[in-house]
This record gives C-alpha cells, structure tokens and sequence, in this order.
C-alpha cells in the first residue's frame, strides 16, 4: 500500500498527540523546529500592507484549494 506524504504526516501527528497528549506533541515538535527569525516582526511586515478583505479572501482561497484535495506540495507517494 502506498502512502501519500501528506498521510504520513498526519499519521505521524496523530501517533505523537495519541501517545503523548496535545500539549506534550506540541513541545516535542517544537524542541525539533525552533525556527529562526522573529516571526511577531515578519507577520507585522506582511500583514501591514495587506487590507482585511484581502486576507480573508486569499484564506478562503486556501480553504478552496484544501477542500478540492489539491495539496501539491504532499502528494509524494512513500513506499
């Protein structure tokens, strides 16, 4: 059986949330991906020049997008 990489994924979160709990997945995930940068500063640089409207369209752009099973950057097929 072949998975999809977006499946793996969810599999992979709902393994970690089912033996860990939600608050302890989030914190193992985080120890993991500490990011970089201040994201506070670079939301405020985008978000500062796009009008409310404009964001809540470009969301509701997503959500079509998701509800149409189109997620081309999870689609790779892991055997």
């Amino acid at each position: 059986m072949t998975t999809t990489q977006r499946e793996m994924i969810q599999k992979g979160y709902q393994a970690l949330v089912d033996a860990l709990g939600s608050v302890d997945a989030i914190r193992f995930i985080q120890h993991f991906s500490p990011g970089k940068g201040d994201y506070t500063q670079d939301r405020h640089q985008w978000l500062d020049q796009i009008t409310e409207e404009d964001f809540f369209t470009q969301i509701k752009q997503a959500q079509d997008v998701n509800a149409d099973g189109n997620f081309e950057n999870y689609e790779e097929i892991i055997e």
